[in-house]
């Protein structure tokens, strides 16, 4: 759930190459099928249904090796998820429609529209009949997975449509009038986009996709698991990267951000073993120790300021998302949280956007060993004991990914004790396509080893 404001999201995107792997697509995969091609220049533009806005384009090139380059896309949004060393293809040409939906929230600030529910479409002219959907990682915007995950099923003749999920920014609990309304917007935005991108290709290419997938990062993953639980009828499955867990009963962000906010100070300043053991019976993996400084300063302390202002804004009255780092002690300070003290009403909040485990269509999860946000003991390894608990594991694929971090750019940073996800996500989605379509089952849940000798950055095997 990458939660960085622009200027910090910069900073850490600072030099860094953000292109990523190629990962080979299986002989008769759907996606290796031939389709006829459709010229762009040629065709005529579709009009996505509800829209309030759309601008389109003919591209020479729909990845961010061209996207950048004419301004169709935005760095920012995706900077730092990526690790340096990885490669990505390129040169697909399409039409890429930008628009939003009819929305009352103003944060996101691409194209200078000031509107919330934005969205891009991308329609390669050699489509394969697949259509990929993402709501986007944490509070960013419509093409925070441009390099992660569009480039890469573009190239693969998948039509592609992402959405910022109807608010954006750290501010994002403005929207609404509820606690918990803001959350809610986000499974309803990428519903609507898939319901409008569908209808969308019917539009440019003459037939509804074959296969239509979810996948997405963090609050992204979130979306896939929603999505899959609640929409089953506009899905064929879907690849989940992490995603944050919600549970009225826990566990969630408020049942182990709090101890992180009292306790690390103590651990960072005396390395205090009383500290140090709360921050790993609040779930974080020990191994992940020297990740927890930075988590602290950017990651711990805001995630949990602004989603506790979304679901539970009385708990510091007047107070717009608490009092950054304050120390415990201080009134009405996030570090001393308490969900199970909170009042009822902040439990009805959260069953608002929970998560049961009961999927309808194929998903596969990934999740890092080493996650310093969502702790893979506290999310995934939960939410697979759902999906067990609703008897769903002849749909459903668990890859620990030993080494696995939040964040891929932070590999670059320890190439030596990190592994980033982005190749397995790549794995897993063939892996997911070929389940659905050939009936192939990919290789049994597993914890995936940290290879010694690889090129972490692009390689990923699912299996020995």
């Amino acid at each position: 759930m990458p939660v960085l404001p622009r200027t910090v999201r910069a900073l850490l995107g600072a030099g860094l190459s953000l292109m990523l792997p190629v990962v080979a697509v299986a002989a008769g995969s759907p996606a290796s099928a031939v389709a006829p091609t459709v010229a762009c220049a040629a065709a005529t533009v579709p009009a996505v249904p509800g829209a309030e806005r759309q601008v389109s384009a003919c591209l020479g090139d729909l990845t961010t090796a061209g996207t950048v380059a004419d301004g169709h896309t935005d760095p920012a949004d995706w900077a730092g998820l990526t690790p340096a060393g990885a490669r990505n293809p390129s040169g697909v040409p399409g039409l890429q429609i930008d628009g939003y939906f009819p929305d009352t929230s103003t944060g996101n600030t691409n194209h200078g529209w000031q509107h919330d529910a934005q969205f891009v479409i991308r329609l390669p002219d050699r489509w394969t009949g697949g259509l990929v959907v993402a709501g986007s990682p944490g509070v960013r915007e419509q093409y925070a997975n441009d390099y992660a995950i569009s480039d890469w099923v573009l190239a693969q003749g998948y039509a592609y449509a992402a959405t910022d999920k109807g608010n954006t920014g750290t501010a994002f609990y403005r929207d609404g009038r509820l606690p918990g309304d803001a959350i809610v917007e986000w499974n309803e935005r990428l519903t609507q986009l898939t319901r409008a991108a569908r209808a969308v290709l019917h539009q440019r290419y003459g037939a509804a996709p074959h296969r239509t997938y979810a996948a997405g990062i963090s609050n992204g993953g979130y979306l896939v698991r929603w999505q899959l639980e609640n929409h089953p009828e506009l899905y064929d499955g879907g690849v989940d990267w992490e995603g944050t867990l919600w549970r009225a009963g826990g566990p969630n962000l408020f049942t182990f951000l709090p101890a992180s906010l009292r306790s690390y100070p103590r651990y960072a300043a005396t390395g205090d073993p009383a500290a140090y053991a709360d921050l790993l019976a609040a779930g974080f993996p020990a191994d992940s120790a020297f990740l927890w400084d930075y988590h602290y300063r950017v990651y711990w302390d805001l995630t949990q300021r602004i989603y506790r202002e979304e679901l539970d804004p009385r708990y510091d009255g007047a107070t717009e998302a608490g009092t950054p780092f304050c120390a415990p002690g201080t009134p009405a300070c996030d570090a001393d949280y308490s969900y199970a003290q909170r009042p009822a009403a902040v439990r009805a909040a959260v069953s608002r956007i929970a998560l049961t485990g009961r999927i309808q269509r194929p998903l596969i999860t990934l999740h890092g060993t080493l996650d310093a946000l969502l702790p893979i003991s506290r999310d995934s390894d939960v939410y697979a004991g759902l999906v067990g608990a609703h008897h769903r594991e002849r749909i459903f694929r668990y890859y620990r990914v030993e080494g696995g971090n939040h964040v891929d750019g932070l590999y670059d940073a320890y190439p030596d004790r990190l592994r980033p996800i982005l190749p397995c996500f790549r794995s897993a989605f063939t892996a997911l396509t070929r389940w659905v379509d050939l009936r192939v089952a990919p290789p049994a849940s597993r914890t995936l080893p940290r290879p010694s000798d690889a090129d972490l950055a692009n390689v990923c095997a699912l299996a020995e």
